[in-house]
C-alpha cells in the first residue's frame, strides 16, 4: 500500500549544527499537528560531531539528504524542495525551534482563508538575545521596508516552486526575505499570527549574526533592494513612510529608556553606592581591632631582635674560640656547660 502524502513538508538545512538539531526535531515531535514529513538536508557539514549525529538520525517520517559540498542555505532548501511531497512547506533551520501549536496555528490561518499563500507568526529571539518581534503587516510595501515574515513561515509549496524556489546565489543570507518579496510581487498574500510561536536562535558565528554585522548589513540590503528595484520605486512613498514610523518608534523607545534611567536607575545606583560605602567603612572598622591585636608589641619586637642577635653570636667564630673558657667558668661556678 503506497504511503499517504503528508500535508506539510518540513525542510531542515543543517550545516555543522549537530549540537542543536535534536532540539529542532524534538520541537516537531511535540507539535499538536503531526501530518508532516521531515527532510533534513546535510549541506556538506565538515564537523565530525554533526556528521555523526546525522548518521545516527532515526526519527519517524524523517529522511536525510546530503549535499557533496557546502552550497549555502538557498541551495540546501531547494534540494529539500525537490524531494518534498507535501502541499505546504515549512523551512525550519536546524538550530531553531517551534512552539507545540505552531503548525496548528499557521495551518488554521491558511485553511480559514484559502486565498492566502503563507502564514507567519511573531518571532521569539533566544540564545544570545531574548526578546519578541511583533509584526502586523506582510504586504509588498511592508516587506520592502523590512523582512516581516520569518524563514519558517508555513507556505503553499506550489507557488514557491513556481517562483523558482530560493535564490541559491544568496549564500550570505536574506534568501528567505527575497522569496517573500518575489511571491508578493507575483500577487500572493500572507498573514501573521499574533503569537510568538517561532523561536529563533541568536548565537555568535551564525549566518544571521554575520548578515547583520555592520560590515555586511548595508551591502546585503542594497543588493536585495537592487534586485527588487522596480517594486521599490513603485512603493517608495509607502516604504519611506514605514521607515519614518519605525524611526519614530525607536526614538520614542530610546526616550523612554532615558527617562527610566534618569528617574529610577540613577537614584537607585547612587543609593546602592552609598550603601556600599557605609558597608566598606564598617568592614574596615571591624578589621581594625583584629589588625591591632595581631600587631607585635615593642617588648616582643625587642625580644625577637635579641634572639636574632644571640643566634648570630652563637654562629660566629669568636663564640666558638671562647667556648672552652666559658665551659671552664661554668664548671667553677658549679653549672652545666652551655656549649
Amino acid at each position: 500500500m503506497p504511503e499517504s502524502r503528508p500535508r506539510i513538508s518540513v525542510v531542515m538545512p543543517c550545516y555543522n549544527d549537530g549540537g542543536f538539531i535534536d532540539e529542532a526535531l524534538d520541537s516537531l515531535a511535540a507539535q499538536t499537528v503531526q501530518d508532516f514529513e521531515v527532510i533534513v538536508v546535510d549541506d556538506g557539514s565538515t564537523d565530525a560531531a554533526t556528521r555523526e549525529v546525522l548518521d545516527g538520525l532515526r526519527r519517524p517520517r524523517t529522511r536525510l539528504l546530503r549535499s557533496a559540498d557546502n552550497r549555502g542555505p538557498g541551495a540546501a532548501r531547494n534540494l529539500g524542495l525537490a524531494e518534498a511531497r507535501g502541499e505546504l512547506l515549512c523551512a525550519l533551520d536546524a538550530d531553531d525551534r517551534l512552539s507545540p501549536r505552531y503548525l496548528e496555528a499557521t495551518l488554521a490561518a491558511l485553511e480559514a482563508e484559502p486565498a492566502l499563500t503563507w502564514a507567519s507568526t511573531w518571532l521569539h529571539m533566544f540564545g544570545a538575545e531574548s526578546w519578541i518581534r511583533r509584526q502586523d503587516r506582510c504586504d509588498l510595501a511592508a516587506l520592502l521596508a523590512d523582512c516581516t515574515v520569518h524563514g519558517a513561515a508555513l507556505v503553499r509549496l506550489e507557488p514557491v516552486r513556481a517562483a523558482g524556489g530560493y535564490d541559491a546565489a544568496m549564500r550570505e543570507g536574506n534568501e528567505d526575505w527575497d522569496l517573500w518579496l518575489r511571491l508578493a510581487e507575483r500577487g500572493h498574500r500572507g498573514t501573521i499570527v499574533p503569537e510568538p510561536l517561532f523561536h529563533y536562535r541568536r548565537r555568535a558565528g551564525s549566518l544571521s549574526t554575520v548578515t547583520l554585522a555592520r560590515a555586511n548589513h548595508l551591502r546585503l540590503i542594497s543588493a536585495l533592494l537592487d534586485k527588487h528595484r522596480d517594486s521599490l520605486v513603485a512603493h517608495l512613498d509607502e516604504v519611506l513612510a514605514l521607515k519614518d514610523a519605525e524611526a519614530v518608534e525607536h526614538l520614542t523607545a530610546a526616550e523612554r529608556l532615558q527617562t527610566l534611567s534618569d528617574e529610577f536607575l540613577a537614584p537607585a545606583t547612587a543609593s546602592r553606592r552609598e550603601e556600599l560605602h557605609v558597608l566598606a567603612a564598617r568592614v574596615a572598622e571591624l578589621r581594625a581591632p583584629r589588625a591591632a591585636a595581631a600587631a607585635p608589641t615593642a617588648t616582643e619586637i625587642a625580644l625577637a631582635a635579641a634572639r636574632h642577635e644571640m643566634a648570630a653570636l652563637r654562629r660566629s667564630l669568636s663564640w666558638r674560640i671562647t667556648a672552652p673558657l666559658r665551659a671552664a667558668w661554668d664548671l667553677l661556678r658549679g653549672r652545666r656547660p652551655t656549649w
